[in-house]
């Protein structure tokens, strides 16, 4: 009697270099693929706008494709460990395979549910699909984790390299009678009062053959000059794969490999490894989104919120261009320039004394490849209160930014930014107002 293998994709929305799927197809039976909306499993953190646009469409993408190999991909709404429990007696299923996940409210349902399926006699098991390095495995020589980037980077450096990717799956033969699935559309994860993704629609193709795509190109045109204009936001220099990799529509493995063997890779590398980095974080430290890393910033004298600076922030209204180019391309394609993000992030903190966490909220909701490690493990850096995080003193100007790497203005100018208004704040002010708070912090430290 035939016992299918489930596939449990998550943020792994891909076909190939995917080992849950080569398990399933190895083993020899029928396979199901499932994905489960889990909105309600404590602890899990419901996706932002952008990112739910971004996975409906790439769903799409990985349904149509299991099917034209055969396959079939099941959707299901719900507490993951009930819901995949369900698709199992649906399903008779034999097996269950999935890629891990590295935050708390994550692990803990992945281990239950494993230790209860095994229990029931289905087979389960888990596998590295996501980071090129697991977790516990990179240690200091004193047997602790890692708090430095460049430290940590060297070891993972000095382990054996990365396996090589898996290749697809030419076939996938799932049963003739799948579980009942959910339809895509009825989730409501796209837009539509108002539909505010056109300019998502005009950037970006979501899905696994347009991430292969963007990596082609990437590696091809732009990888040799990465290392001298990555910094410059209207360069275009940057990848670009942040939400291919966020979604798994492309496997670390892929893109470490595919650099490697196109060459002068090492630049564009470590920033995979700084994405490692913040996962490793996380893993450590799983409340990374809302409780500061460095327990002394607890003392920050953060002043009341004032709606009105974050609102023109948000907005992109603060009369400081760089600033408000960068939210006005946020808002238009779910993405900004990394060097545009330290330089936003650090304008709300340390010029608006804003919190960090409103930052990191708004940024989760709006930018597409917002993930529960990179996100608040950047903010915190820029804040000074997270791992490997900037000096307190580190202050950036935005209008010196600005006349470093866009001297012509030509970023500026592209996302619309207004140059006649009035800056909400004075820089030099507030940037004497931050060092007299950081101060405290310091002091604390001290006590």
């Amino acid at each position: 009697m035939s016992s299918p293998s489930i596939v449990w994709f998550r943020d792994d929305l891909r076909l190939a270099d995917n080992p849950a799927l080569r398990a399933a197809v190895d083993r020899g039976e029928k396979i199901i693929g499932v994905y489960v909306l889990d909105e309600e499993s404590p602890g899990i953190r419901p996706l932002g706008g952008a990112a739910r646009w971004w996975l409906h469409h790439s769903l799409a993408s990985l349904g149509e494709r299991l099917r034209e190999r055969g396959g079939a991909l099941v959707l299901r709404r719900g507490p993951a460990d009930r819901v995949i429990r369900d698709v199992v007696t649906d399903a008779a299923a034999g097996a269950v395979f999935w890629n891990r996940r590295y935050g708390a409210p994550e692990r803990d349902i992945d281990a239950g549910l494993k230790a209860s399926l095994r229990e029931d006699g289905v087979e389960v098991a888990s596998f590295a699909g996501s980071l090129l390095f697991e977790p516990w495995t990179v240690k200091t020589g004193g047997g602790t984790p890692y708090s430095v980037f460049t430290p940590f980077w060297r070891a993972c450096l000095s382990l054996p390299s990365p396996r090589a990717p898996l290749p697809e799956p030419r076939e996938i033969d799932a049963p003739r009678t799948p579980p009942a699935s959910d339809d895509l559309d009825d989730w409501d994860l796209l837009p539509t009062r108002p539909d505010w993704a056109g300019g998502l629609r005009e950037t970006w193709e979501p899905g696994e053959p347009a991430a292969r795509a963007r990596l082609h190109g990437f590696l091809t045109d732009d990888l040799d000059g990465y290392d001298r204009a990555r910094d410059e936001p209207s360069a275009g220099a940057t990848s670009m794969l942040s939400p291919r990799l966020r979604w798994g529509e492309l496997s670390p493995f892929t893109v470490w490999h595919e650099s490697v063997d196109h060459g002068h890779a090492g630049g564009f590398l470590s920033e995979v490894g700084w994405r490692e980095f913040a996962w490793h974080t996380l893993y450590r430290f799983p409340d990374l989104a809302t409780k500061n890393l460095r327990p002394e910033f607890d003392a920050f004298p953060w002043p009341r919120l004032k709606p009105s600076h974050l609102e023109a922030w948000q907005q992109g209204r603060t009369g400081i261009p760089i600033v408000d180019a960068g939210m006005k391309q946020l808002w238009h394609t779910g993405y900004m320039h990394n060097r545009v993000r330290m330089i936003t992030a650090s304008f709300l903190i340390k010029n608006l004394m804003i919190d960090w966490r409103q930052g990191e909220e708004w940024f989760w909701d709006t930018l597409v490849d917002a993930d529960g490690a990179n996100n608040p493990f950047n903010w915190q850096w820029v804040a000074g209160s997270g791992a490997d995080a900037a000096p307190y003193f580190r202050i950036f100007n935005p209008e010196l930014q600005a006349k470093k790497f866009d001297p012509r203005g030509l970023y500026i100018t592209e996302w619309g930014a207004d140059t006649g208004i009035d800056p909400i704040v004075d820089l030099g002010t507030t940037r004497k107002r931050a060092l007299e708070a950081y101060d405290v912090v310091k002091n604390s430290a001290r006590s």
